[in-house]
């Protein structure tokens, strides 16, 4: 019985997040084909939909932001990624990014018409699409937004809250631009909605945390692999204290 119970309220609150889809997606096609892509409607569109999501499932997320964020700045935020729910998570606060991740989300009907056309898709194994999508990004910063970066490269971990290694791309990005990194920890959404494909929520407690910003002014490529190390260190150090794991 416990089991049937979560599926019907897991097929109930995935409903829920593609029927808000829905009935933005008129919005969303007409700020596309208007050239209006970057218009703060889309961001407004995207919390919303997050919003609305984590409201009709009784799913409470609290947020922490560190002092030193200012969200009147430029960053790009570099988080981990363990679940389908770490979008939302992110779409929900106001920090109005312009997301990189993998090209298959740009097939799913509907979401991907969306997702394609407002942010940015790459496929890993492909070098052209990897430098393409990198080429977006800097061009994305050079025109003020900031940007959402997985730098796992997607849903990589076998043994979360344990991260996977962290890939090149945001860190390459940031010490180009010079703009600062916002490591973002998503400590629970592995247990929330795990990547098993079963699709089943489990309630728990909810929490996404923006730390300090890291500054990468005056860095060169150099610095890339201490960089990547650093950021690596802060989001894995605060899972393994909200998870309870030794260091």
């Amino acid at each position: 019985m416990k089991r049937l119970l979560k599926r019907i309220y897991s097929t109930y609150s995935l409903a829920i997040f593609g029927l808000v889809f829905i009935l933005e997606l008129p919005l969303f096609a007409l700020l596309i084909h208007t050239g209006n892509k970057r218009h703060p409607l889309v961001f407004t569109l995207h919390r919303i939909w997050a919003w609305l999501f984590y409201a009709f499932s009784f799913i409470p997320i609290k947020r922490i932001y560190s002092d030193k964020l200012d969200f009147k700045k430029q960053y790009i935020f570099c988080s981990n990624h363990f679940s389908y729910l770490d979008i939302p998570a992110i779409g929900i606060n106001k920090i109005r990014p312009v997301f990189m991740g993998k090209h298959s989300l740009g097939k799913i009907p509907l979401f991907g018409y969306m997702y394609r056309n407002i942010h940015i898709t790459l496929d890993r194994n492909r070098l052209k699409s990897m430098y393409n999508a990198l080429e977006r990004g800097g061009r994305e910063l050079d025109a003020g937004h900031n940007l959402a970066i997985f730098p796992e490269g997607g849903i990589m971990s076998k043994n979360p809250p344990q991260m996977a290694k962290f890939r090149d791309g945001a860190f390459r990005l940031a010490i180009e631009k010079q703009v600062p990194i916002v490591p973002v920890t998503i400590p629970y959404n592995w247990i929330l909605l795990p990547d098993d494909g079963k699709l089943l929520l489990n309630r728990c407690k909810n929490m996404i945390i923006f730390h300090d910003p890291v500054e990468t002014k005056g860095m060169t490529m150099d610095d890339l692999d201490s960089l990547k190390q650093y950021v690596y260190d802060i989001i894995d150090k605060e899972l393994k204290k909200r998870n309870d794991i030794e260091g």
